[in-house]
């Protein structure tokens, strides 16, 4: 994708259009490129050249915006970074990323003189707040810019490195090449009918996350409008909707959630909504059934895809009983089951996802060990989820490989489990996890918050249980919570709840 070209092109045919909407402040295309280019213009100036690296930590705030387009107008590597990570976690980060320049947004915690000492490969720190000695985004993106700056866009070039955590928590680069930016807008655009009309609502999903640059990449490439909220809120997101007549969002299960525990979730006006789209498979049917009956103009697609895959890949197909399913592979990309011993997978059997194409990722950054054990030789990725595939081609996530338990030789997965909690009148969230045993090997642990002033006990919960699931999947531990911990794009935290169970 050539950033530099599209902006200009939305520039020139969309100038007075709006792009942006954040809170009372609204942007237009022209104001749009012409502060991303601005960007661009002072990263020449301070001497980046194609393949520097440029680390951003900062919140979903329009200055946000405005760096990662005018790095990508330049050519060069972004390095996206959680806003919620620590001083001595983005230290680490730019250090292994060889980051050269960093766009930060102060908070307690955060001592830029620290950093600045602690990572002898930056060469300038850049900041939203006034700060006496350190170059401002806001007056950067107030100058004006000509676009006469030169860029040689290469799609094979690398655009970005984002640092996702894996089940053991420690950090992964996954390295997206320009080519990469181009398979969001592709796949959305084969499987919709997204047009400069749309507006789209990013509202929770973090920029330090590819899901959070899809967005970004919509707008430019479509010339949509984006309405951006800077964290998620249900109550917030669903008047956002409704007040700026929202027809596409993508969310994952938890916001769903979160919005149908709204009392007042049916009471707005969301007839503009074309698509809910959610993410974070496998999801839940029934919660997604609940939607659907309060927004019926809405049509509702379960999505799959990963950072390693520049997602999304597919979505659901039309047909509102197999909402369940991540629809059919294509838009450049072949599928297979395959088992424990790399066999291809028969019939309606369950096996480990299997993927390749042009969207599979260029590899791990300074980590050819595990590239190569997430990547076969002939170039198949290993998603790490089980799925299985029904005689029409339909794929349907079963699983994390991760979240296979094996109950005295009998496999279980979480996902089932927490499906038949979540079936429970007083159960608001549930997430179950594999915990050794003596005896079996392993069982079940069953993670539950309640709605609000539900009684329900442990005893209730096992005597609904019986009749939905087989006893050698009942969990054998309940542990009550208030609210079920949460990562920053909105899936439950299970990394987080194994460590202090």
């Amino acid at each position: 994708m050539n950033i530099k070209q599209i902006l200009s092109f939305q520039k020139k045919e969309n100038s007075s259009k709006t792009a942006l909407v954040f809170g009372d402040k609204d942007v237009s295309f022209k104001e749009l490129a012409r502060k991303s280019f601005s960007v661009s213009d002072f990263l020449i100036s301070q001497g980046a050249v194609t393949g520097d690296k440029i680390a951003l930590f900062m919140p979903n705030i329009p200055e946000s915006v405005y760096v990662q387009l005018g790095i990508f107008s330049l050519n060069l590597v972004l390095v996206p970074f959680d806003f919620m990570l620590t001083q001595e976690e983005i230290i680490h980060l730019i250090n292994h990323s060889e980051s050269r320049f960093l766009f930060v947004s102060l908070k307690n915690g955060i001592d830029i003189e620290v950093i600045q000492e602690a990572c002898p490969c930056l060469t300038k720190i850049v900041v939203t707040e006034e700060l006496n000695g350190y170059d401002n985004i806001v007056d950067i993106v107030q100058m004006e810019s000509d676009e006469d700056f030169k860029a040689e866009h290469k799609d094979s070039n690398l655009a970005a490195i984002f640092y996702t955590s894996g089940s053991t928590g420690m950090p992964k680069g996954v390295m997206l090449s320009y080519a990469h930016l181009d398979n969001p807008v592709k796949t959305i655009g084969a499987k919709t009918d997204v047009t400069g009309k749309d507006v789209f609502l990013c509202g929770g999903v973090p920029f330090s996350h590819l899901g959070g640059l899809d967005y970004i990449l919509l707008m430019v490439h479509f010339g949509t409008t984006l309405v951006l909220l800077e964290r998620f809120h249900p109550l917030e997101f669903i008047r956002a909707c409704q007040d700026n007549k929202v027809t596409i969002f993508c969310i994952v299960p938890a916001m769903y959630v979160a919005i149908l525990m709204l009392k007042v979730y049916d009471k707005f006006d969301l007839s503009a909504l074309r698509y809910a789209v959610v993410f974070g498979a496998p999801s839940s049917p029934r919660l997604l059934d609940k939607f659907r009956q309060a927004y019926p103009n809405a049509k509702l697609l379960n999505g799959w895809g990963m950072t390693e895959t520049a997602a999304p890949n597919t979505y659901s197909p039309e047909d509102v009983k197999k909402i369940n399913s991540i629809g059919k592979f294509g838009y450049g990309m072949a599928a297979k089951l395959v088992d424990e011993n790399g066999m291809a997978v028969a019939g309606n059997l369950s096996g480990e996802l299997f993927v390749k194409g042009d969207a599979v990722m260029l590899g791990y950054y300074k980590d050819e060990r595990l590239t190569k054990e997430t990547i076969t030789a002939d170039g198949w990725l290993k998603t790490g989820d089980i799925a299985r595939c029904d005689g029409d081609g339909n794929f349907y996530i079963v699983g994390r490989k991760k979240d296979m338990i094996k109950v005295a030789g009998e496999i279980v997965f979480a996902y089932e489990i927490e499906e038949a909690l979540r079936g429970h009148d007083e159960i608001k969230d549930a997430a179950v996890l594999g915990v050794a045993d003596k005896l079996r090997g392993e069982v079940p642990k069953a993670f539950i918050s309640l709605k609000d002033g539900a009684v329900c006990d442990e005893e209730d919960i096992k005597n609904y249980l019986k009749e939905k699931i087989a006893h050698f999947k009942m969990p054998r531990e309940f542990v009550f919570m208030d609210e079920l911990p949460k990562n920053r794009v909105g899936k439950i935290d299970k990394v987080f709840l194994a460590g202090n169970s």
